[in-house]
């Protein structure tokens, strides 16, 4: 097997690299005597350990009788045994069972299904799981009288269920359309469907069959739910093909996950077309989610930036490599003023404002100065950070805000918000 110099130099040293699938008569005995000594050994198939430094450095006294340095052979044997250690070099890990965690504990015919909705790594979770909490609290003051607690956590109880199978089902969709692209990304080639632990077909019936739960979650919600909910099962196909047709599938994906700011309003009986103040906080509560999702899966795009520009695959990460932090900041800006926006429209305190607006100003700074774009680990380490440190602060911001209100912190107010 014949490498091109530019792929053996990665892994080889110049001397060899330089001479692959070279003819035989411009490989100097000075050459021979640079070889690696695990190389000569692989060369006359005996362990290295029994090639000892004098007997490299005599390489030139018998490399005319030596068979495997023939005229007719020795470039093409160089050229073999350089492919073999760069491959050797480059290999990656094979899979392994998980020792540790919950996926250690569940039966090992159910582990795949369990990576599949990535049961192990519940970020993405809590990111689908925000909006519909950020959109339950500021319904909660909206209505009169205010929702009790047992209601607006009840609630919220059904909003985590339900992400918990909704984000299940997406991953399993999003896998199903990258089965091909899937094992050329190093992040992802182990997944399940990629490594083929599930069929296709197998995950085709998981995917009904987490769909149905996620309706019966729905159904447990005032049916008013079923009208809003129902549209977003197209962004959740969707999101998958726009990796392939646009550089801006993070756009699909905060559609897709910044749905539940508006659920939270049907769940407690606030109709949106008829009160335009509900619709307006609505509005801006999902505009700025959006901006919040593209912010930090652009974040996320960055650890598979090199695999997705040699795949093929589209990312805002890869048409804005070289201003991502601008853009990163932009994209702040807007979530926290429409957040703003949000909550004048609802008619919030200064506890929101100071709570949710200003941590989220503080928590976004922060991580869009310190994060580390061209380390994987650190990008890894801001994305399931940052649900918590941003999201958090919001969602506890809104909370002190409820309070507040329900038990009349404030000064009374003129008027009384009617829906």
């Amino acid at each position: 097997m014949a490498l091109p110099y530019s792929h053996v130099n990665r892994y080889m040293f110049p001397s060899l690299s330089r001479f692959i699938a070279r003819p035989y008569s411009v490989v100097s005995s000075h050459t021979y005597l640079r070889l690696n000594k695990s190389v000569y050994a692989r060369q006359l198939s005996v362990p290295a350990g029994s090639i000892s430094s004098r007997t490299l450095h005599q390489t030139q006294r018998f490399k005319p009788r030596c068979a495997l340095y023939s005229s007719t052979n020795a470039a093409s044997t160089l050229s073999t045994t350089a492919g073999d250690l760069a491959s050797e070099s480059t290999e990656l890990p094979k899979y392994v069972p998980p020792q540790t965690g919950l996926l250690s504990y569940l039966p090992q015919r159910v582990v795949p299904y369990a990576e599949l909705i990535r049961l192990d790594k519940p970020t993405g979770t809590y990111y689908l799981f925000f909006p519909c909490l950020f959109s339950t609290f500021i319904a909660a003051t909206m209505i009169t009288p205010m929702a009790a607690p047992a209601a607006v956590f009840g609630t919220t109880a059904l909003f985590f269920t339900g992400a918990l199978v909704m984000r299940g089902a997406g991953c399993t969709i999003n896998d199903l359309w990258d089965r091909n692209l899937d094992p050329h990304v190093a992040r992802t080639r182990l997944r399940p469907i990629a490594r083929k632990a599930v069929s296709p077909q197998a995950a085709v019936v998981f995917t009904g069959a987490q769909l149905l739960t996620g309706l019966g979650v729905l159904l447990s919600l005032p049916f008013e739910c079923f009208w809003y909910a129902t549209p977003s099962l197209v962004l959740v196909t969707l999101y998958p093909l726009a990796k392939r047709v646009t550089n801006y599938p993070q756009a699909v994906l905060g559609l897709t996950f910044s749905w539940g700011a508006m659920m939270g309003f049907p769940a407690l009986g606030v109709d949106l077309l008829s009160n335009p103040n509900a619709l307006a906080a609505a509005a801006c509560l999902y505009g700025s989610n959006i901006a919040w999702t593209v912010l930090y899966d652009m974040i996320y795009a960055h650890m598979d930036i090199k695999d997705d520009a040699k795949a093929g695959i589209k990312s805002i990460a890869l048409k804005h490599e070289k201003e991502t932090k601008a853009v990163l900041t932009g994209l702040a800006v807007v979530q926290v003023g429409l957040l703003t926006a949000a909550g004048v429209a609802s008619g919030m305190g200064p506890v929101f404002f100071i709570g949710s607006c200003g941590s989220a100003v503080a928590t976004l700074a922060t991580m869009i100065w310190k994060v580390q774009l061209k380390s994987v680990n650190n990008c890894w380490w801001w994305f399931k950070n940052g649900a918590w440190f941003t999201g958090g602060g919001i969602a506890l911001g809104l909370m002190s805000e409820y309070f507040a209100q329900y038990f009349s912190l404030y000064e009374k107010k003129g008027e009384i918000k009617e829906i």
